[in-house]
């Protein structure tokens, strides 16, 4: 995975997980990419989550360039975040 925004390293190993992210995840103005090996899901498409192997931690990229921004997305999302990776 190669981007120029931040991101960080997230968990939905269970279908209650992937609803409560997709949920939140769609309340942001931004764009949300998660990336599991070759591949990219539109983060906000819980179908597209759902075709994922759930059980693998996934990177979620955060279209922003703003850091307090991106500071108050992963404030909203930590229940998922197992890893900072930018």
């Amino acid at each position: 995975m190669s981007s120029t925004y931040p991101s960080v390293k997230i968990n939905l190993n269970s279908i209650d997980k992937v609803k409560a992210f997709t949920t939140k995840v769609s309340k942001f103005d931004e764009e949300f990419d998660i990336y599991r090996g070759r591949y990219m899901i539109d983060a906000k498409s819980i179908m597209g989550i759902f075709s994922a192997d759930l059980t693998k931690d996934m990177d979620l990229v955060v279209h922003t360039d703003s850091k307090e921004r991106f500071s108050e997305i992963t404030r909203e999302l930590k229940e998922f975040i197992v890893d900072t990776v930018e």
